[in-house]
This record gives structure tokens, C-alpha cells and sequence, in this order.
């Protein structure tokens, strides 16, 4: 292969060993085709900033109590009507916080640039793109540091499951694995970890010379950590991988049970489910004992709105809604996620249950009664499904949307459906032909 280098115009102040890490990930002869370039972006203040942060995020904790807010609320909320020109155009000064209108993408999209606080430096500023549950596109401001800071509640996450990562030079970190007809790759090292290598990946076989180097790759590699969604773990499940991770994190997308057990058992590791989003970050990752989403983050508090935004008590179900956070670009004042659910106390932290995408929709079935979308995904989640969705046409018309791989058990799931709502309903099955779908839908007006 010859002697490993890599343009030091690109990326100045990396080291020998650091670019030696990047030629290896991208220049192996069974590497994909990287699209995109990147790099280490923190100096070493911005480096000495975030290992200050992963010490806060190490000795607090996060929010415990769904009945006070925490203490760093106030000053928040002051700061940020203060130094966002949006809420700074819309609020006076010193306005109480249960007195700011919650906002969703829908309106941080149109405004976007107006949510950077103006009193930060935007030289390195960089834009994160996200489509979320809905579809919507929104641009989410960001900075490396910002970026950097995820790891913090990575790890903790993985702490939870005992797991503590170590990787170190000349060893690779994390793979991150898409599935995509097209996705941003690239190959970078970390500073933080001395400078390990990390590398985000592309699985559709259309990003590989040969749809065979996608396990080779990912072997000689032998990361300590994969990274994806279910559709891209899924993908990855089915290649014929020898290298056997400490851990596999599951972002972005719902993650049942049955295909988490079957994960595990795939990958030869532990699971880690984590409820994230591009404009959160990590929020919460799945604890078997809480039976829940135990919440990640120390400066992050949660509230369950109804659809008119008055909160809701602790036990009710409604959106998910946002305060806090730790992208100093894009802080979140009463942001509504577009996703449900409802939230506990427990001793370490908030937990957040049956978290689902979407407002919630009702099926009636054949009885005549009403069930909840949350009664669908309990009837499902012993089946190994990574996607689906379920629409009802009328009241005894169903049609059940699944994955190539999931259609051999259509027999399985109409039957569950029917158990749930009655043998007499029709279900018919087609395939998915996207990789966003919205999960559940009715043609039925609630009466």
C-alpha cells in the first residue's frame, strides 16, 4: 500500500499517528467510497472546554423531580431570552417561563439562524440536517465542541450496561453504519482518545466496490464500538462479520425488544438503545429495570404537554417537550420533539415511558372501541421487526406495511392484529419502499 499520508493542508496540527489512522481508514483495499472529508476541528482549548464538560457531566446528575424544576432553570431561560434574537424579539426580559409559547421544527426551521445566541463565535460553526419523525426537513446549528460533547452521554450510557470504552491510538473507536442510498461518510480521529480512529459508513451495497468488503472492512477494522440506527444494525446483522464489538448503540429510531434480543445475539454484545435526536442529542437510553428511557443528560428538563401545551401531571401521556441541553448554538426553550409519551420519577433520574413517534392515532376495532397506536406496538414488540406501519382504512379494513425481510411472518402479525382488534377485520400486508414512513395512520375520525 505504500507509506500512509494524508494532506496536512487538510487537517494541520494532527499528528503522525493521526494521520497514519486516517490513510488506514480511508485508503484500506476494502474500504468504501468516502465521500466527504473530515477531520479533528478542536484545538487544544476547545479540547481542554470538552474534557472539562465530560468532568461536570461525571460528577452531576440528571434531573430527578417531575414536581420541581431544577435549579439551573432559571438562569437559563434568562440567558437565552436575553442573547437569541427569536425569543429576544418575542419576550420582554425576565418573562417566566410557563409564560413562552412551546415551539416545534415547524417554526424552528423557518427561523433557524435566529435561534444561534449572538454573542458566539460562528467561525467554526457547522449545520446538522435532520428530517426527524415527520419528515420536516430542519437545519440544526451546531460546533465541534458541541459535537464532542455527545460522547459524554454516550458514555454514560454505556456505563450503565458495564460497559467503560477505552480504545486508544492506532485503534479504532467507533464505526458509525448507515443504510442509505446516500449518506454523509467520512473518516476522522478523535482527539480526545488519542486520536483512535473513527469512520461513518455507508452499508448500501452501491458505496462498496464489492458488496464483500463491507464485513472485510468492518474485521480488519475491529472497532470497539458500532453505531446506527435499526435499519443500518439490521443491514449489518445479515453480513457475514467474525469481529465481535464491546458494545453496539441503537440511535434515531424505535427499537423493539424482540430485534434488540436478536441483535445482541447477532453482534455478540450488549444493546445499548438510546432516544436521541439531532436537536437534543443523546436524551435518554433504555434501562430493563426501569422498564423505560432513563434520562442522560444533566441540563435537561422535560415536560408532557398536552396539544394546547399546558403540561400535563406526572402519569399522563402527551409530547415530549425540551428545555435545556447542552449545543450552546441551538438551546431548546419549550422545543416540542414531535414525539409521546410519559415520564416517572425514579432515584436515578426521570424515566420516560412508552416513547412513541408522532401524535398519537386510535384504531377502533371490530367491537366498536377504541384503542390506542401504544396498544399496537405492545402487541407487536415480541416480533423482531425493525420498521412497519399500520394504517386503517375503515372499520374493518387494515393495511399492515413491513420489510422485505419481515414478510415471510405476515401470517404471525395479522394474526396478532386480529387478536387485538378482532378476528373480523381485514389486514392486508404490503412492502416498505422508503426508509421514512410515518409509523401509524387512520382514515377514521375519532367520535
Amino acid at each position: 500500500m505504500g507509506a500512509w499520508c494524508v494532506d496536512d493542508s487538510k487537517f494541520p496540527g494532527i499528528s503522525s499517528e493521526g494521520r497514519q489512522m486516517l490513510y488506514r481508514l480511508s485508503a484500506h483495499p476494502h474500504a468504501p467510497i468516502l465521500r466527504d472529508h473530515s477531520g479533528p476541528s478542536l484545538s487544544t482549548e476547545d479540547c481542554l472546554s470538552v474534557r472539562d464538560f465530560f468532568t461536570d457531566v461525571e460528577k452531576g446528575s440528571p434531573w430527578k423531580s417531575l414536581c420541581s424544576p431544577p435549579d439551573w432553570l432559571t438562569e437559563f431561560v434568562a440567558r437565552t431570552l436575553k442573547v437569541v434574537p427569536y425569543y429576544r424579539s418575542k419576550y420582554p426580559e425576565g418573562a417566566a417561563f410557563d409564560a413562552i409559547t412551546p415551539i416545534g421544527r415547524a417554526q424552528a426551521r423557518i427561523h433557524v439562524a435566529r435561534f444561534v445566541p449572538d454573542d458566539l463565535p460562528v467561525d467554526k460553526l457547522i449545520v446538522f440536517s435532520s428530517s426527524g419523525t415527520t419528515g420536516l426537513p430542519l437545519s440544526v446549528p451546531s460546533h465541534p465542541i458541541v459535537a464532542a460533547r455527545y460522547y459524554a452521554f454516550h458514555k454514560r450510557a454505556l456505563g450503565r450496561v458495564g460497559i467503560v470504552p477505552c480504545a486508544g491510538a492506532g485503534e479504532v473507536a467507533v464505526v458509525l453504519a448507515g443504510y442509505q442510498k446516500r449518506c454523509f461518510t467520512y473518516a476522522s480521529v478523535n482527539p480526545l482518545m488519542d486520536e483512535a480512529g473513527l469512520v461513518k459508513i455507508n452499508l448500501h451495497p452501491d458505496e462498496w466496490r464489492h458488496p464483500e468488503d463491507r464485513a472485510r472492512y468492518i474485521d480488519s477494522l475491529a472497532p470497539e464500538l458500532i453505531s446506527g440506527d435499526p435499519l443500518s444494525l439490521a443491514e449489518l446483522a445479515q453480513l457475514s462479520i467474525t469481529h465481535r464489538p464491546r458494545a453496539v448503540l441503537s440511535t434515531s429510531m424505535a427499537l423493539s425488544p424482540a430485534t434488540r434480543a436478536s441483535f445482541e445475539s447477532s453482534f455478540g454484545c450488549p444493546v445499548v438503545n438510546v432516544y436521541s435526536m439531532t436537536e437534543a442529542g443523546p436524551i435518554a437510553s433504555w434501562s430493563d429495570r426501569h422498564n423505560g428511557f432513563l434520562v442522560l443528560q444533566n441540563r435537561l428538563y422535560i415536560e408532557i404537554l398536552s396539544p394546547e401545551g399546558v403540561p400535563l401531571p406526572p402519569g399522563s401521556r402527551g409530547e415530549i417537550t425540551l428545555t435545556g441541553g447542552f449545543n450552546d448554538y441551538f438551546p431548546l426553550l419549550r422545543y416540542r420533539t414531535g414525539d409521546y409519551g410519559w415520564a416517572e420519577e425514579s432515584p436515578e433520574g426521570i424515566v420516560l415511558r412508552d416513547v412513541e413517534g408522532r401524535p398519537p392515532v386510535r384504531f377502533r376495532a371490530m367491537n366498536g372501541g377504541w384503542l390506542n397506536n401504544v396498544d399496537v406496538t405492545h402487541a407487536l414488540s415480541p416480533f423482531d421487526l425493525v420498521q412497519y406501519a399500520l394504517h386503517q382504512k375503515d372499520n374493518e379494513r387494515f393495511i399492515l406495511s413491513l420489510r422485505p425481510r419481515d414478510l415471510a411472518r405476515k401470517g404471525e402479525l395479522v394474526q396478532a392484529l386480529k387478536t387485538l382488534l378482532g378476528q373480523g377485520i381485514n389486514v392486508s400486508v404490503q412492502t416498505i419502499k422508503t426508509d421514512k414512513i410515518i409509523q401509524y395512520t387512520t382514515d377514521l375520525v375519532l367520535s
